[in-house]
């Protein structure tokens, strides 16, 4: 499958696959920034892209930042629609008590996952099927 991209800045760079059957693609930054601790910052990447119908792209952050750096995506994962054609904008996070993350154009800021999604219409109904599990949430399995 081809994904197209328009490049809408000077500065931006087409997305990369680090390796061979990596199923992230990398997403650079067109444009500095410096986020302080605790805070987020909107990162324009100068690129949009052509998600094919019955396809959803997820914006993920880097193991590599958010390990060295204390980096995150703020809305991770950040949700492209099929029918999108803005330009990909990447909301980072400075996890870092202390230290001010600087970004270049050119850095690798997050990764592009493109994924099938199933367009399911919801229905309300009088009860749900009964399951094993039942309404059992945020953890309390008994296990």
């Amino acid at each position: 499958m081809n994904l197209n991209f328009q490049i809408l800045s000077d500065r931006a760079t087409l997305p990369t696959r680090a390796h061979e059957g990596d199923a992230g693609l990398d997403l650079y930054a067109s444009e500095p920034a410096h986020i302080g601790p605790g805070e987020r910052w909107q990162i324009g990447t100068g690129i949009a892209v052509e998600i094919p119908d019955g396809h959803a792209g997820l914006v993920l952050p880097r193991s590599g930042l958010a390990r060295r750096h204390g980096i995150s995506v703020a809305n991770a994962p950040g949700l492209i629609d099929s029918g999108y054609r803005g330009e990909l904008m990447v909301l980072l996070l400075n996890n870092d008590p202390a230290d001010v993350f600087r970004v270049e154009p050119g850095d690798r800021i997050a990764q592009l996952v493109v994924t099938p999604v199933i367009l399911a219409e919801p229905v309300a109904v009088e009860s749900l099927s009964g399951s094993e599990r039942g309404d059992g949430g945020f953890g309390p399995t008994g296990r």
